[in-house]
């Protein structure tokens, strides 16, 4: 597929973070997740109880606490996924994460904690990783800017010469 000729596979996109760590830095580099096949084949949505009801058939019960809880659990799963699958280029070795086990996804932030990374430190991991998945509209505005400004026709004292020179580099004199 592409859009006015381009690609949009051709335009892998990678945020980074620099902390400074004395001397050195630890990098961070966190990338968009493409979507969530992988996250649902791990930890499928729950199912709301319900009831069947003559003549409508299955009725889900969303109110139910216990659905309530199974929920709040699966939105926390699937943000802490993001975060481990968008920070993949930054080659994390996780103490208790184990990207495959959603069970411990949720560990994630634990982890950074217990290598020496600050709160405000991990906040801002986090934030690389929403900045890396979402289009605010900060962007989207320079994105237009640019945009518009490639249509925009250029003036002719920016196209090119306005004057010939005297002579050219092979010494001959240009034509007038």
């Amino acid at each position: 597929m592409k859009i006015a000729g381009v690609d949009p596979q051709t335009l892998p996109k990678e945020e980074f973070l620099v902390l400074p760590r004395g001397d050195k830095e630890i990098v961070f580099r966190a990338k968009g997740v493409p979507d969530y096949k992988e996250f649902n084949a791990l930890c499928p949505e729950p199912k709301a109880p319900g009831k069947l009801v003559a003549g409508s058939g299955w009725e889900p019960n969303e109110k139910d606490p216990d659905y309530k809880k199974l929920m709040a659990s699966h939105n926390s799963k699937r943000i802490a996924w993001m975060v481990i699958k968008s920070l993949e280029p930054s080659n994390i070795e996780w103490d208790t994460v184990v990207p495959g086990k959603p069970s411990t996804w949720n560990n994630w932030e634990t982890d950074m904690k217990a290598a020496g990374l600050s709160q405000v430190e991990c906040n801002r991991v986090t934030q690389l990783v929403f900045q890396a998945n979402c289009l605010d509209e900060e962007r989207l505005k320079k994105a237009r800017e640019v945009f518009l400004l490639g249509q925009a026709p250029v003036p002719s004292e920016f196209s090119g010469q306005n004057t010939e020179p005297e002579s050219s580099p092979s010494g001959e004199p240009a034509s007038a």
